[in-house]
């Protein structure tokens, strides 16, 4: 399995400017409010929501937002009616796209969805075009300072894990869905700071994209991404390092 491509280094990037905008909050608080309807609001006991919090205390989200999506998610308080869905779809040179979305109104998702894919170059695909190019796992991103590469190479094989990159500025660790919960609790006992740990969609094999279709492919999941209802963009598509620090200046 390859496994890694730039996109996910991308979307943590993008991530800070997102918080501004308050549409990292957004999707976060979604996800918490969703991971407390399916498996309650007590986060030790729920992994799902576990996840969702550390995200949410990661981007320095407030306490109370916290509370108030647990809350909405149990019934507590008034909320939403999210749905989850997973659309799947191909872009510039059948490159293969999943896009993972919550929403509280599916006609508008599936719209501003496929709007996307017709204006960027691509195509919405059928249930199962695309899925199956992609495996579950955890997925966690590490920030280097302070990080020696030995030891968390050594921590992380003892949690479980599959694999353990250098990104450049972080590390990238792969591991099976269901041990995620021993890497943080690892990573944690160690100190050791992460960006993201969650459940993510890691594809089987990669493309790489330069030129034109590059940067077509670069805006169509950039599009994608900004959408109000997506959570989350995966895609197999690698990109040239030179070429996607030009397309990122």
């Amino acid at each position: 399995m390859s496994g890694h491509n730039k996109w996910s280094t991308i979307k943590h990037k993008k991530g800070a400017a997102d918080a501004k905008r308050g549409k990292l909050f957004s999707k976060i608080i979604k996800e918490i409010t969703v991971a407390a309807r399916i498996g309650g609001g007590d986060i030790d006991g729920n992994a799902r929501l576990r996840s969702a919090v550390a995200s949410a205390k990661a981007a320095n989200m407030p306490k109370d937002n916290v509370d108030r999506a647990i809350k909405k998610g149990t019934g507590e308080m008034e909320g939403y009616n999210l749905e989850e869905m997973l659309y799947e779809g191909y872009g510039p040179e059948g490159m293969a796209i999943l896009v993972s979305v919550l929403t509280d109104n599916k006609n508008r998702a599936v719209a501003d969805v496929r709007h996307a894919f017709t204006k960027r170059n691509g195509n919405l695909g059928t249930s199962g075009s695309v899925a199956w190019m992609f495996q579950r796992k955890g997925f966690a991103s590490i920030p280097k300072d302070g990080v020696d590469e030995d030891a968390l190479y050594d921590l992380a094989l003892n949690a479980g894990a599959d694999d353990v990159t250098d990104q450049g500025d972080c590390f990238e660790v792969l591991i099976a869905p269901e041990s995620i919960e021993d890497l943080r609790s690892a990573l944690e006992g160690a100190g050791i700071a992460y960006d993201e740990l969650k459940i993510s969609m890691i594809p089987e094999n990669t493309i790489k994209l330069t030129g034109k279709p590059a940067e077509q492919a670069m805006k169509l999941l950039d599009h994608l991404d900004d959408l109000d209802d997506v959570q989350d963009v995966y895609t197999n598509v690698e990109f040239d390092d030179d070429e996607l620090a030009q397309m990122q200046d």
